[in-house]
């Protein structure tokens, strides 16, 4: 983790423009094709979540932007971010996860499991360790959207990227998902989204 360098960022007046917003974040919702993934998680086996989920993280993890945090009036630089994902009960109630992000899907895979029998085995909302090294995800899997809105807590200076992912369909012989993406203009502009969706969608691609 390091302090970046307000003075010398050429995105200084922009960081100090929207971070006075009550409501600085901005989102897109953007089809990403999952076949090769889909098809890729029904032959090995794996959770199609699990697989999707790590694509992700490693496209998150290839763009500086989306590793930056206000602290007060820094900005903070995470080495790596992790994945605070909700993951379903049987009783239909939530759970949000801490899962630490490797970039061996085994070991991503391993951390998911860890996390989810936690959350299974308890009725807490929030794992013991909170910090905001993360994105906060939650999968909506239940209906296909072209549109979504996160809750906002109002608290200022808040800075975590939102992402919801949604139900694949078919179209067009692909297997098309809705990845709604919140971020805080502060950090993170139109440019720095357009990378991680190129990066995502490579990922999606490549197993």
């Amino acid at each position: 983790m390091r302090e970046l360098d307000i003075e010398r960022w050429n995105r200084k007046e922009q960081f100090h423009f929207f971070k006075q917003f009550d409501d600085p974040y901005f989102a897109v919702t953007i089809d990403f094709d999952v076949t090769t993934a889909f098809n890729h998680a029904k032959k090995e086996e794996i959770s199609f979540f699990v697989l999707y989920l790590h694509a992700c993280m490693r496209a998150i993890n290839s763009v500086e932007n989306f590793k930056y945090r206000i602290h007060d009036d820094k900005v903070i630089v995470h080495d790596i971010i992790h994945a605070s994902a909700t993951i379903l009960r049987a009783d239909n109630t939530f759970g949000c996860s801490f899962i630490n992000f490797s970039d061996d899907l085994d070991e991503f895979n391993e951390n998911y499991q860890d996390e989810k029998r936690r959350i299974l085995s308890t009725t807490n909302l929030f794992p013991e360790q909170e910090s905001d090294d993360c994105i906060y995800c939650s999968t909506m899997s239940w209906f296909n959207f072209t549109g979504h809105k996160e809750p906002l807590l109002g608290i200022k200076k808040e800075s975590v990227p939102k992402l919801a992912f949604g139900k694949y369909v078919e179209k067009n012989s692909k297997l098309m998902m809705p990845v709604a993406i919140a971020v805080n203009h502060a950090l993170v502009d139109g440019y720095h989204v357009g990378q991680f969706v190129e990066a995502y969608q490579n990922a999606l691609n490549n197993f």
